[in-house]
């Protein structure tokens, strides 16, 4: 047979390979696999009594991968623990392939059971690593809406679960509407069809919020709902995911990572959707103080009313009106008084200011008998414009005057000089 590093020989259809050919090379590549050790959960057993030789069937936990196992009826018989369907089991074991039937299988030689113990340490294992990636925070976990549309409901088919959360959520609201999608809750079956219902329930646009249900149980029957693969589906669904898995005392990783952990299927269902009754009283009693509210604002605005009414500005309108016209009749003859008085003040203060302003005028001095002496211009340069005389000297002889009278003026010339 030729390496792997050569390839395998070349074939045609004209020399093609018969079938216990390619047998037998499939055959010997396994045998080149050696024993190894194989963990998962057996989904079927058959070791019936006049048979040397079991038949077990052996599953992925995480993954859609089954394995076919043979192995003497004495080993499963003798096992210390009983190895039954559902069991979680570590095996080894070499690769075979049957020529016959071309058929593969693991010829199990050994078959040990994973104990509790082993099993709480994964798990705790796994909880410490989905903690440390985030997936537990209280952050990212999404409030529930107050009136789901509809509830997705993932459990297994006629449970007690199922009972306890759609009797009292409807018992709660009545007119609560269920998708509810059966699978297996426990057994090798029970990841693979819980992420399946999972994602349908998530594409829904109708759901608005999912529910995972299951009752009480053991370690062993719990263990699908702590799977790491349920974890990340349920982490990355864009639905809110409530987790009702068995008692209060349980407390699987899906509780951790789901936007909300209920106790128990009875508590979600009282949990999911509001109490119709609670509801209604809390209605009617805030319409009664709506109600309340609402008349003692109107009374208090009519009492308002009533006072801005009984004012005397609005109950007669024109009273005010009245009032001020009389103040301006009023301010108006006052003003017309005050007027009059001023202007005959002014007339007498005007007539006293003429009178001493004749009295002490030069008419009146001209009237009492007095004149005014003013020498008049003449060729001997005396100046352009005639101006009073106020000494004996500025009358020369033969200076030409005019004297002014209190009813005229004379002219004279100076005929000379008069004694002092």
């Amino acid at each position: 047979m030729s390496s792997p590093a050569s390839g395998p020989p070349a074939t045609s259809p004209e020399a093609p390979w018969p079938v216990r050919t390619v047998a037998r090379k499939v055959a010997g590549w396994i045998d080149r696999l050696g024993a190894v050790w194989v963990e998962g959960q057996l989904t079927q057993v058959n070791a019936r009594h006049g048979t040397g030789t079991a038949f077990l069937v052996l599953r992925d936990p995480a993954a859609d991968v089954s394995l076919t196992l043979t192995c003497p009826i004495g080993l499963v018989r003798a096992a210390d623990v009983p190895v039954t369907e559902g069991s979680r089991v570590i095996v080894h074991g070499r690769p075979a392939f049957f020529l016959g039937r071309g058929t593969f299988s693991l010829r199990v030689d050994e078959i040990r059971s994973v104990g509790i113990g082993e099993l709480l340490a994964r798990i705790e294992r796994l909880r410490k690593l989905l903690a440390a990636e985030g997936l537990f925070d209280t952050a990212r976990k999404r409030r529930l809406p107050f009136l789901p549309h509809r509830i997705g409901l993932i459990t297994g088919r006629a449970s007690a679960a199922e009972h306890d959360v759609v009797s009292n959520a409807g018992a709660r609201w009545p007119a609560v509407q269920f998708r509810i999608c059966h699978t297996a809750t426990q057994g090798a079956l029970a990841v693979a069809q819980l992420i399946d219902a999972l994602e349908m329930l998530d594409r829904d646009p109708d759901t608005d919020v999912i529910v995972i249900a299951r009752g009480g149980g053991s370690v062993e029957d719990l263990l699908p709902f702590s799977d790491e693969a349920l974890c990340r589906a349920v982490a990355v669904a864009r639905t809110p995911v409530v987790s009702a898995i068995g008692h209060e005392p349980d407390t699987p990783l899906l509780d951790h990572v789901a936007d909300l952990r209920c106790s128990t299927p009875t508590a979600a269902g009282r949990t999911i959707v509001p109490d119709w009754a609670e509801e209604s009283a809390r209605v009617a009693q805030l319409r009664g103080r709506a109600r309340r509210a609402l008349a003692g604002w109107v009374e208090r605005e009519r009492r308002l009313l009533d006072s801005l009414r009984g004012r005397p500005v609005l109950a007669d309108p024109t009273r005010e009106l009245d009032r001020r016209l009389r103040e301006l009749l009023t301010l108006r003859g006052t003003l017309r008084g005050t007027t009059r008085r001023s202007l005959a003040e002014r007339a007498a203060e005007t007539g006293h200011l003429r009178s001493r302003l004749t009295s002490l005028g030069p008419a009146a001095t001209l009237a009492r008998g007095y004149a005014v002496v003013q020498r008049l211009p003449d060729d001997a340069g005396a100046g352009d414009a005639p101006h009073v005389l106020r000494s004996v000297m500025d009358a020369p002889t033969g200076a030409r005057l005019r004297i002014r009278l209190a009813d005229g003026a004379i002219a004279a010339v100076v005929p000379g000089p008069e004694p002092a």
